[in-house]
């Protein structure tokens, strides 16, 4: 990856380059606060009382093939997600998902999404070499799967190794908002952000929110753009907490769990997955010291992919049905 390199791009934007090439888009992207849609449902107080949480593997202890034994058990739907958004380190990895997933998952079919398709919002380690691709190209790993677990990959064929939009070395939330970021690729309009471009494409009916190592100031108006673009349009976002800690307060994290509990959406805690590895499965290229513990470990990245698939299969099963 490249070291370092400013540059100058079009509408005066200064884009700074590093490691997985973090992007910051036109400041004339204003996050919106709610959708028609939104306004229609009456979403939960989260001053309910507290569910429980559905059972899960422990990811730390998963080996890279797991046994027939361990697929995780999908609860009823509850109305909201009642959990304390401070405590979010100690929220389940294989995420509780409320009943307003249900209802966004059903306003979809009616727009036309495709059931069978997911898409990603990420970076690099969301690529599909190193992310899911796997699922699509090694036929033993598959194989070795827990029957309802290969039953998601067989729902999920032609999402786990495709390339999108949306899925680029240092790929931040302002960058999915940002029509410069595609490249004019994938079929791409020079007019729309990578966002329109992939729901247009894909169709998906569940977005994958892998965002958050390259954070900006205004993340968390960012991410509500693109909670709300998405809601709208029938998709329902997964939002995701990372294992680095770059900005050294965790406060990305802690945003998104606040999102998720104030939206009532999945949230699937990697972050848990790994707490217990060393240095949370994370270590430092050679060749990018200057960026510090950023990568996966082959376990840590295993872990990912594997934890991510375990939520799918919750989630799909969760919104559609067994």
């Amino acid at each position: 990856m490249p070291r370092r390199t400013p540059a100058c791009l079009v509408l005066s934007l200064a884009i700074l380059l590093y490691g997985c090439q973090q992007v910051l888009p036109p400041a004339t992207i204003a996050p919106a606060t709610s959708t028609a849609f939104q306004q229609q449902i009456s979403l939960p107080s989260p001053t309910e009382t507290p569910i429980q949480a559905p059972t899960e593997i422990s990811p730390t202890s998963a080996p890279l093939t797991p046994s027939p034994t361990s697929t995780p058990t999908v609860t009823p739907l509850p109305a909201g997600l009642y959990l304390d958004p401070a405590n979010w380190q100690a929220w389940p990895v294989i995420p509780i998902v409320p009943e307003f997933a249900r209802l966004i998952y059903e306003r979809g079919l009616s727009l036309g999404n495709d059931p069978h398709a997911f898409s990603v919002f990420g970076d690099c380690q969301s690529e599909p070499k190193v992310f899911m691709g796997v699922y699509e190209t090694d036929t033993a790993l598959v194989a070795a799967l827990p029957r309802d677990l290969m039953e998601t990959v067989a729902w999920f064929n032609g999402s786990f190794n495709r390339k999108s939009s949306t899925v680029r070395g240092g790929t931040t939330t302002g960058a999915v908002l940002w029509p410069a970021w595609h490249r004019n690729r994938y079929n791409c309009t020079t007019y729309e952000t990578p966002l329109q471009c992939e729901l247009r494409t894909h169709t998906p009916s569940f977005v994958i929110l892998h965002v958050g190592t390259h954070y900006e100031s205004r993340n968390e108006g960012y991410m509500r753009t693109i909670l709300d673009q998405l809601i709208e349009a029938g998709v329902v976002p997964i939002l995701a907490s990372k294992a680095d800690n770059r900005e050294s307060d965790e406060h990305v994290n802690a945003q998104y769990a606040q999102l998720a509990v104030e939206y009532s959406l999945p949230f699937w805690n990697f972050w848990a997955a790994v707490e217990n590895l060393p240095n949370r499965g994370l270590y430092t290229r050679p060749d990018a010291a200057y960026q510090g513990d950023l990568y996966l470990t082959d376990e840590a990245a295993a872990i990912q992919r594997l934890t991510a698939l375990q939520m799918l299969d919750v989630v799909r099963r969760a919104v559609a049905g067994p």
